[in-house]
């Protein structure tokens, strides 16, 4: 069939597809019982979805658009947080060009549900795109769980990236919620949108597995992807679905994407300027597109932690403000109400330092130390910088480099060992204590030394520098690349460990270092960042220091922000152990209750 007949079909005012696909969507374990029914309502003109394409406008890398979202309805001018408010023509949200699907889903507590939702697809949030592919979101809204209609009107929107190792993020060929896929998991390869929830209890299997402090498989550097203490993947977006919650999947550009004339155009600041683009569009829709649009919580885990929290961290900044101008953005607040971060991969600037005096002292897994002279030299640096930022924590007094050790160990590290002992069986409990003898068990309470909790962890996973390498090989090197060239150094240390002692960063790279900080926007004090925050980090994940998710929190608490931080005991990167709680996090600060439809 041509384009233009198959067009011609879809144009049809009655025309109306059904499917029935079997196949669960339980943990990516293939056909089996259950089914995903899949029901396109009756549309109008313009206003279906054939691949990519949410506006009128045309990816300037190729491709079309089809306007799947351009309806000609006017929006209302309004106020939205500190910009104004209302989506118009090509970023007008259409509430009628949704899929029903009806599908299983596996909650944080291992029940089985029927969800029936609204799965609107690839829609372009911009509208002058740069990539279309990357540069679309797709919308999730429940309508009716285990047979009981939903109303999700009010409903807080999980905007759940897929980012991860600063890399392009596309949701565009997803078949419904969560399918953006994820990458990194442990060993080895991807997992589709079929990968799901998780389990939170620790089962007896896990309890045993765990007594000889291994902790779960770890997420690969670079991945997106999120695990609980049993292993199996955790999709956010799934679980916020079968919670009620109404679920955003932004795609965006990232660093490796380059054009035909060897441009790379997905380098810093894109990713966060395309995220902020789409809070914009779903924000400039209020009261077209479901859920409350003023209760937007993002989440992310690894690069994509880290971009969540930048989302958090600089609401509103005018210091993005001519690149969204640049892509059409809507004209809209950025601003979320709430962030949740796994593993952020952020202040990297700062990274190398903080890398050495966490982990300096550790081997690489070939059992050999790192270069001692540029470990050291990056760690008496680190304790500049964390003076630098004058935090204060009660009992501590202010944090530096002197008792910066102390302080996670008693305000994380002890208390998550603590947690997780509490949690075993006697028997399992005694045998991880013997397989762990670095631990003081008493009255119910760990207690350890900074020094044995090192030795503890084992191998450090990245050589030294770790982020700015000195041969421009790694992820943030390209990050931090621009126009034809792909990699860049972005810290004078390693700038000058490979030129001249007087080399300076080039001119535009100091302001979109700051773009990509959150903490240069905690700094600032900036009023429009988030209130609400949850962080979380594995005990044995080395991709980055502690002192990160540390010094994040502890910046945030200083503010007088709401933070729920916590380290997983022996999680590595990518680790989620408590998904449930954060569902439940999510309606205590939105201040949200579940409503029956009528």
């Amino acid at each position: 069939m041509s384009f233009t007949e198959l067009l011609t079909l879809f144009s049809r005012p009655n025309y109306v597809r059904k499917h029935k696909i079997r196949g669960r969507d339980l943990r990516g374990r293939g056909s089996g019982r259950g089914r995903d029914i899949v029901k396109h309502r009756a549309v109008k003109r313009r206003s279906v979805v054939l691949g990519i394409g949410a506006t009128a406008g045309v990816a300037a890398a190729g491709g079309f658009a089809l306007s799947a979202q351009a309806s000609g309805e006017s929006g209302k001018s309004g106020k939205s947080g500190a910009k104004a408010s209302g989506a118009s023509g090509a970023l007008a949200f259409d509430k009628d060009a949704y899929t029903e699907l009806t599908t299983t889903i596996t909650d944080a507590a291992g029940d089985e549900h029927e969800v029936k939702y609204h799965f609107y697809k690839a829609i372009t949030y911009v509208t002058k795109p740069v990539d279309e592919k990357y540069q679309s979101l797709n919308v999730s809204v429940p309508v009716e769980i285990d047979g009981k209609a939903v109303d999700a009107t009010g409903a807080p929107i999980l905007l759940a990236n897929s980012v991860g190792g600063y890399m392009p993020s596309s949701v565009a060929e997803a078949t419904g919620v969560g399918g953006g896929g994820m990458t990194g998991a442990p060993g080895g390869g991807a997992t589709g949108g079929a990968s799901t929830g998780a389990i939170a209890a620790p089962s007896a299997s896990a309890s045993a597995s765990a007594s000889s402090g291994t902790g779960s498989g770890g997420v690969q550097s670079g991945g997106n992807a999120m695990v609980n203490a049993q292993g199996e993947m955790v999709n956010l977006g799934k679980l916020a679905l079968v919670t009620g919650y109404v679920v955003v999947e932004p795609g965006a550009r990232g660093r490796t994407l380059v054009d035909s004339d060897g441009t790379y155009y997905g380098t810093a600041p894109a990713a966060i300027v395309d995220l902020k683009a789409a809070v914009r569009y779903v924000r400039a829709n209020k009261g077209r597109i479901p859920g409350n649009t003023d209760r937007i919580v993002s989440s992310g885990t690894s690069a994509g932690g880290a971009l969540s929290a930048l989302l958090g961290a600089s609401g509103d900044s005018p210091l993005y403000d001519k690149y969204l101008e640049e892509l059409g953005a809507a004209d809209a607040s950025d601003a979320i109400f709430a962030s949740g971060d796994w593993c952020p991969i952020t202040d990297l600037e700062h990274a190398d330092m903080a890398y050495e005096w966490n982990w300096g002292a550790n081997k690489l897994s070939s059992g050999s130390l790192v270069d001692r002279t540029v470990s050291k030299g990056l760690s008496t640096a680190f304790a500049d910088y964390q003076a630098s930022l004058k935090l204060k924590a009660k009992g501590f007094g202010t944090v530096t480099a002197r008792n910066l050790d102390e302080y996670l160990v008693k305000t994380y590290l002890e208390p998550s060992a603590t947690k997780y002992l509490a949690a075993l069986s006697d028997s399992a409990r005694a045998t991880y204590l013997a397989a762990n003898t670095f631990i003081t068990w008493s009255g119910g309470r760990a207690t350890f030394s900074w020094a044995d909790f090192l030795t503890h962890v084992g191998a450090r996973k990245k050589d030294t520098p770790a982020f700015d390498a000195f041969d421009l090989s790694s992820g943030e090197n390209n990050l931090f690349g621009t126009g034809t060239t792909k990699a860049r150094h972005f810290t004078l240390y390693s700038l000058r460990h490979e030129g001249s002692a007087s080399a300076r960063l080039p001119g535009d790279l100091p302001g979109k270092i700051d773009l990509m900080n959150p903490m240069h926007f905690i700094a600032k004090r900036n009023p429009a960042r988030s209130k609400h925050w949850w962080i979380r980090v594995g005990t044995k994940d080395s991709d980055t220091s502690l002192t990160v998710v540390g010094n994040l929190a502890l910046s945030l608490e200083n503010l007088g922000d709401d933070v729920d931080a916590f380290m997983y005991w022996d999680g590595a990167h990518g680790s989620n152990e408590d998904p449930a709680d954060f569902m439940a996090w999510i309606a205590k600060v939105t201040g949200y209750k579940k409503r029956s439809a009528k």
